[in-house]
């Protein structure tokens, strides 16, 4: 047993999400979203590089001292897995550790719209949860792949740094791959799963040109590549795929995204005021015809007003999510406010103020 364990059982029996242990500042537990500190001395650079060195392959090591930062899996047996990062900080050596569940929750579990579980069954296309970093993107994913696991007899292919959700093979065949121990890159990967007969492909990352790229053309010859974005919506998210391109690729991109975009689910995590717990408001966007049409003629901001009609579809906008919550007292106005997009429609919401200087 590792000595570093011991704050992982506690971080697992006060339900954070979050471990920060960094050089020169006690430890922190982030706990529905809130940064608490915990009771322990200072660490010191040399006693906290050893504590995090005594689990970090050799491999990654190497990699955090030639870079100054490196993402790993950890796992303890029967309690959980965890996204590891270190980096190099002020005062020296600096990590965050993201619980991953050993349970995977169903869609049903989660709470989720029934929409979000009918997109483990498509045949094909490009599916992208989306949502600032800590949102639940993984933990939605999770759900979908798990759905799609025990429904289709297919090959499920993960690409991801690290490994996250790790899913046992039930009716379709899964394999895991992690970036920098099972492949170079998510496009050296993406490159090699053409060859590997998936039917089903997870892209934990779109980061760059390439990547975006080969997942498109995967979408479009006949799997379904479910991925990532940090975007904080789904008109934003298909702007910012378009504009990874050159400019002079991208109206050839906005037709092929038109035909491969099946989906977008951006999130956003609100703590709940009336129980322990957080909770998703999810934004749905169902890639119709007419939202097909809107992507290829660059009409990007009329989305919002198609999702408003398109409910019949499953679609909903974050605003609506947020206020579905608000109105059921599951959170606060201030949370609500400071994350939706009209403030105008939650302003009458707020008692004292927005206590945000730029509204004027």
């Amino acid at each position: 047993m590792a000595q570093i364990d011991a704050f992982f059982k506690l971080m697992n029996e006060q339900g954070a999400s979050d471990l920060h242990m960094v050089a020169g500042q006690q430890p922190h537990l982030r706990i529905r979203g809130e940064m608490e500190q915990v009771k322990y001395k200072v660490m010191e650079n040399d006693e906290l590089k050893a504590l995090l060195y005594e689990i970090c392959p050799e491999e990654k090591i190497k990699v955090f001292e030639e870079n100054g930062d490196v993402d790993f899996g950890y796992e303890i047996p029967g309690l959980a897995r965890y996204r590891a990062n270190f980096f190099q900080q002020n005062y020296g050596i600096g990590s965050v550790f993201r619980e991953i569940p050993s349970t995977i929750l169903t869609c049903d579990q989660l709470g989720l719209p029934p929409v979000v579980e009918k997109l483990a069954s498509l045949p094909k296309g490009l599916v992208l949860v989306t949502g600032p970093t800590g949102s639940g993107k993984s933990t939605t994913l999770a759900a979908i792949i798990d759905k799609a696991n025990r429904s289709r007899k297919d090959h499920i292919l993960t690409i991801e740094d690290p490994i996250e959700f790790v899913h046992k093979s039930q009716k379709a065949i899964v394999n895991h791959r992690e970036i920098g121990t099972h492949t170079k890159s998510f496009a050296a990967a993406l490159r090699g799963a053409l060859r590997e007969d998936p039917d089903v492909i997870l892209v934990g990352e779109m980061r760059d040109l390439e990547t975006v790229s080969l997942a498109m053309e995967a979408a479009m010859t006949g799997h379904v590549v479910y991925a990532t974005l940090h975007t904080l919506n789904a008109s934003k998210t298909v702007d910012r795929v378009i504009e990874i391109f050159p400019s002079d690729q991208q109206e050839q991109v906005r037709s092929t995204l038109a035909d491969a975009l099946k989906a977008v689910v951006s999130q956003t995590l609100f703590k709940r005021r009336d129980i322990k717990g957080r909770v998703a408001a999810l934004e749905i966007l169902i890639c119709t015809a007419a939202v097909r049409n809107l992507i290829r003629e660059g009409k990007t901001y009329q989305i919002p007003s198609v999702m408003q009609t398109g409910r019949k579809f499953g679609m909903q906008t974050l605003d609506d999510a947020i206020m579905e919550f608000l109105k059921k007292t599951w959170i606060s106005p201030e949370d609500a406010y400071a994350h939706c997009i009209d403030k105008a429609k939650f302003l009458p919401f707020m008692k004292h103020g927005t206590g945000d200087l730029t509204d004027v």
